[in-house]
């Protein structure tokens, strides 16, 4: 019995298969594949949709014969070749029908340089990965800083906790989660503090970063104790009161679910969430006392992500499994929190549609993306740099973008693309 040394590397397109031959010195498992004769660079622009399956890998043949080797390479790749041959003209054809114009069109706009560092946009229909597409050297792999984005990760969290009795609602006190430091009970305005208002970014501190102004991350950062840190601030408003975005407030989140838990916030989002999702491979940021950083800096797949945004469109469900109550899911992206005087669409700087105003729920946010052919409800988690979690309900759709433009208005192209490309991709059949 003679074992081939020989393999396919192909493009698979549903159930056609067009093919060119290639070697392999060693096959299995943790060899490397050698590709003399193919172009892997095309591998490393390649985009995979669901439906038209564009995906490019390599398959082993193995075969057994009684004739000599060379023999049966000759007569077996000359009918492989043709065979080939007539499928490359179906497939083509194929792809030409049924591969959604748009999509592609947004890979020759991001690979043209159109759209600055982007890193990776994967899009969700249903249950079907549909889009899914890496740039600027990131790969499926790469873990990637969420930043901000993260928030919305701790705001499903909290309601897990809630949803298993840990905590009883968000209209608890933050001072009776921390009976050691008797300050929350004796400062006028911290002791009047709730979930809610850290939930909501209405906690009161004199500490702002959405606009520029005081920013404490940065000092908390160069702190020992994070949460201590945040607990101290010292206080601007009435809680509940002025909408003030402070990374602080999930901090102090974090520490709230390592109480009630018994747990580190690293432990207790593994357990609970990542597990059941299958999320298996990311990297937490810890203070130096070992609190979990539950503000950003947290860094996973963007695959990953994805399947957070999935979880959040199908109101918490995963495969069946509900993970975290529908009534949590509503609450959090209701968004009824106007942020005074902005818009996502509008700091793009994009003329593609008409700029709405932007709402904020419990870390989530909610914006209309309004374009000469209709309006799109988005509910989204944000990240400084274009890191996105979108959900478009009306269409079944999550859609994830990964960027490197930090401290950039470039970083809300992604608006303009899902107004360009993505919408019009699963407009509505006419």
């Amino acid at each position: 019995m003679l074992v081939a040394d020989k393999f396919i590397v192909g493009v698979f397109l549903m159930d056609i298969i067009f093919i060119a031959p290639g070697r392999v010195g060693h096959y299995g498992q943790g060899q490397i594949f050698e590709y003399p004769e193919y172009n892997i660079e095309a591998q490393k622009k390649s985009a995979h949709f669901s439906g038209t399956k564009l995906i490019f890998g390599a398959v082993p043949v193995r075969y057994s014969s009684m004739q000599p080797q060379s023999r049966f390479n000759s007569s077996f790749m000359k009918h492989l070749f043709f065979v080939a041959a007539l499928c490359l003209f179906a497939a083509r054809a194929l792809c030409q029908t049924d591969t959604p114009g748009p999509l592609l069109q947004l890979t020759d706009a991001i690979s043209g340089g159109r759209y600055p560092a982007v890193h990776g946009v994967l899009i969700a229909a249903g249950d079907q990965l549909v889009y899914e597409q890496y740039f600027n050297g990131f790969t499926r792999d790469s873990l990637h800083d969420t930043r901000s984005a993260f928030k919305s990760v701790t705001s499903l969290l909290v309601g897990i906790a809630i949803d298993k009795g840990l905590i009883k609602d968000v209209n608890q006190s933050v001072a009776e989660f921390f009976p050691e430091y008797p300050f929350l009970e004796t400062d006028s305005l911290k002791r009047l503090m709730t979930l809610k208002d850290l939930l909501e970014m209405k906690a009161g501190f004199d500490c702002e970063e959405f606009n520029g102004t005081k920013d404490c991350e940065e000092v908390m950062e160069q702190s020992r104790d994070w949460v201590k840190f945040a607990l101290q601030l010292p206080m601007k408003y009435k809680p509940g009161t002025v909408w003030a975005y402070t990374s602080a407030a999930p901090v102090i989140l974090g520490a709230v679910l390592r109480k009630v838990s018994g747990m580190p916030a690293t432990d207790f989002a593994g357990r609970y969430l990542f597990e059941p999702l299958g999320i298996s491979t990311y990297k937490w940021t810890i203070d130096p006392s070992g609190n979990a950083m539950t503000a950003g800096s947290f860094y996973m797949k963007p695959m990953d992500m994805l399947r957070l945004g999935q979880l959040v469109r199908d109101k918490g469900v995963w495969k069946g499994r509900q993970i975290i109550s529908p009534e949590w899911i509503a609450a959090s992206t209701q968004c009824g929190i106007a942020i005074p005087d902005f818009s996502f669409m509008k700091s793009s700087r994009s003329k593609i549609a008409e700029p709405q105003p932007a709402y904020y729920g419990y870390y989530w946010y909610r914006e209309v993306l309004k374009t000469k052919e209709g309006e799109e409800q988005l509910s989204f988690a944000s990240g400084n740099g274009g890191q996105y979690i979108f959900i478009i309900k009306r269409l079944n759709l999550a859609v994830v973008f990964t960027q490197g433009n930090y401290g950039s208005f470039k970083a809300k192209q992604a608006f303009e693309m899902l107004a360009r490309y993505i919408l019009p991709a699963f407009k509505d059949p006419r």
